[in-house]
């Protein structure tokens, strides 16, 4: 705060776009600290900081996230934030550091209807969601479950909405973002069934490796079993110095920067010995991701983040049609195989197409 501006938060100060923007290029864990200091020791303005870091957190969340203001101003909603999903649907959102004292929720129910009255929002296509920053949410509960809002109010901790955000950035399945906007939106959940879809599409990602989906096909030609490799960071981190930006973590392979202007897919292999190269997959929702942005990589790390590729995905993408691709019922992807060949590194076409030579790509 105190880098921002005068270190003053105010409504359209220089000090609150200033901090808004230091938020978006800091990773994930440092989000999770900062929500710590405003919770668990009181300072100027600690309640101002947790909203903006509950409003990155749902920008990071793939919501479209307009902030709301820090004070009350007559005429204005005083609600501390609006998060829009890919169907237009919006979430007035309330940040409140403790339910210690009684919320009066006529008054949160009013900034919706504010809104609605002068067309920010549709009534039929937005609900309410309450962020506390303690767990022990008990008393609130049941004073939503006892009001007239209970069927387009929602409450959630701070807490559980940073693990959701860490669940995103693990796994790489867009269809679970999906249902994670799912869950924050009110329904009715006498049936289970979308609460359990969420938790077993998140193992069932984790369990394919989506980056390495080859795995289980290299396994049979090579008869034995591989523990997946993970040195995504490592490689981040030699990517940014060499772009000289900051690239934030969208899922597990999927990374952006702050901006959103540059887009980079890192994958993972080891050397696989009887094959003599490395193993990678490519998926169609990777290719979507990198054709929206102004500039996007893609990139390979070899064995271990020294030997890392980087390619713009414009180079890269007329090359898919050249490759060994695996269709399944549900899904396909692409086989990107690298071999070293004496000082040169090589991408392998299917047989009786083209190798392409990506030494000049070399990081």
């Amino acid at each position: 705060m105190a880098f921002a501006g005068d270190g003053k938060l105010l409504d359209d100060s220089p000090a609150s776009s200033e901090l808004r923007a230091f938020l978006r290029n800091v990773p994930s864990d440092l989000l999770v600290t900062y929500v710590d200091q405003c919770l668990q020791g009181s300072f100027q303005h600690s309640g101002f900081v947790l909203q903006d870091l509950v409003n990155e957190v749902g920008r990071r969340l793939d919501f479209d996230v307009t902030p709301g203001r820090y004070r009350g101003k007559s005429g204005q909603p005083g609600h501390d934030g609006i998060w829009a999903d890919k169907n237009n649907h919006s979430i007035v959102i309330e940040v409140k550091t403790t339910d210690a004292y009684r919320i009066d929720l006529d008054t949160i129910a009013g900034y919706r209807q504010a809104l609605v009255k002068s067309e920010v929002i549709v009534s039929e296509k937005s609900s309410m969601l309450i962020v506390v920053g303690r767990e022990d949410t008990g008393d609130l509960e049941a004073q939503i479950r006892g009001s007239r809002h209970a069927w387009d109010m929602r409450l959630i901790s701070v807490d559980a909405l940073l693990r959701m955000l860490k669940l995103k950035e693990e796994v790489e399945d867009p269809s679970i973002l999906s249902r994670i906007h799912e869950i924050l939106i009110p329904r009715e959940f006498t049936r289970l069934d979308p609460i359990i879809e969420i938790a077993f599409a998140a193992v069932e990602d984790v369990k394919q490796e989506p980056e390495n989906a080859v795995e289980d096909e290299v396994e049979k030609i090579e008869g034995k079993k591989f523990t997946p490799v993970a040195f995504h960071d490592e490689c981040i981190t030699r990517i940014d110095k060499k772009l000289n930006i900051t690239l934030i973590k969208k899922s597990r392979a999927s990374f952006e920067s702050p901006d959103e202007d540059t887009r980079v897919v890192c994958s993972v292999s080891r050397l696989h010995k009887r094959a003599g190269r490395y193993w990678f997959a490519f998926h169609p929702h990777q290719d979507s991701f990198l054709k929206d942005a102004t500039f996007s990589y893609v990139a390979f790390g070899c064995g271990d983040a020294a030997t890392l590729f980087l390619i713009p995905f414009f180079d890269f993408m007329p090359w898919l049609e050249y490759f060994n691709k695996t269709e399944r019922s549900e899904r396909y992807y692409w086989h990107v195989q690298i071999k070293k060949s004496a000082k040169t590194y090589v991408m392998i076409g299917r047989a009786g197409t083209k190798n392409f030579d990506i030494t000049k790509y070399k990081i």
